[in-house]
């Protein structure tokens, strides 16, 4: 994938940076960084399932085997409503989501060897301490310079794989070390492009 092929990829409307994530599956790597955050969870607990058609947009097993999903179209409209009215459930003009529209839902389990980002952004995880937030710097890093030409498409997980493998980061989180280590990684990254 080219920046002038990413520009005209049919997400372009979701933003550059998510597009090129979605590419690189380092979107699914930091839905699973926030999950861990958000729902006081280990990496360990949470199971990363590839749904192409997007409308299955979470599951939770309970102790005795059964499963609760969230379904709705694929809109991000909703969740953000949702964010801003929360707890409160408010009309939504997102089209109601039939499911006989789908003639079916598919899952996958995540292809790790072709697209290593999921597993690295579970070892900034496990990791712990300032590697997500350093994960996360270089990533935009990366995919700005992608975007600017100056790196290939496939550099963008190599220079994130760099940044976890390479150096260690504070197991300590402050905001001052996250803003650090941000900056920080950010710098790596620009250290690596000739």
């Amino acid at each position: 994938i080219t920046p002038k092929e990413a520009l005209k990829h049919p997400n372009w409307n979701m933003g550059a940076k998510i597009t090129i994530d979605s590419a690189t599956m380092v979107n699914k790597g930091l839905e699973l960084i926030e999950a861990c955050w958000l729902f006081d969870m280990n990496p360990e607990q949470i199971e990363v399932v590839i749904h192409r058609e997007s409308v299955i947009h979470s599951l939770v097993e309970y102790a005795d085997g059964s499963v609760i999903g969230q379904l709705g179209n694929p809109d991000m409209h909703l969740p953000i409503q949702y964010a801003l009215t929360y707890p409160e459930r408010v009309k939504s003009s997102v089209k109601p989501l039939s499911l006989t529209d789908y003639q079916n839902l598919t899952f996958y389990k995540p292809d790790n060897q072709n697209f290593p980002a999921i597993e690295m952004c579970r070892n900034a995880l496990i990791q712990g301490g300032l590697a997500p937030a350093a994960m996360n710097g270089a990533n935009e890093q990366a995919v700005a310079l992608f975007l600017e030409g100056r790196i290939r498409f496939t550099e963008i997980v190599e220079m994130i794989d760099k940044i976890l493998s390479n150096h260690t980061w504070d197991k300590h989180c402050t905001l001052e070390g996250v803003l650090e280590a941000d900056k920080e990684s950010r710098r790596l990254v620009c250290s690596y492009v000739k």
